[in-house]
């Protein structure tokens, strides 16, 4: 079963400083951060943004096994929520925010995406 969900103000659990992870590690690692009721099809698609943005964090070499430290991280995982919140939920966010997570996750292809209306396109087309 996967992992309880974490509280906003916890770190993500990392393999300590002396133990260098292989690259089976890191995959657990990514593994553990899916949440407790998170379905498979908007898990794959955030495993994807995390994985394609992890290296990106810092100087950080994540095929020697090394990961960003723990405040990248936990932004790194709170991008991603955003981005598949936005993606399969139709959730809007500040601009800044939005253009930071798009560009994230612009060469990710989510094919089944559901679409929606906003608020505004409903109003629009009232009038």
């Amino acid at each position: 079963p996967p992992p309880p969900a974490m509280a906003a103000d916890q770190t993500p659990e990392l393999p300590r400083k002396e133990e260098v992870p292989r690259s089976r590690e890191l995959v657990l690692w990514v593994e553990e951060q899916r949440g407790e009721n998170e379905p498979e099809k908007h898990w794959a698609h955030r495993r994807e943004f995390i994985l394609r943005n992890l290296e990106k964090l810092s100087d950080t070499d994540i095929s020697c096994g090394s990961l960003p430290p723990p405040s990248q991280l936990n932004r790194l995982l709170a991008f991603s929520m955003v981005w598949a919140n936005h993606v399969f939920m139709g959730c809007r966010y500040p601009v800044e925010i939005m253009e930071k997570v798009l560009t994230m996750g612009e060469c990710i292809e989510v094919n089944d995406a559901p679409t929606h209306t906003t608020r505004d396109e409903l109003v629009s087309k009232k009038g």
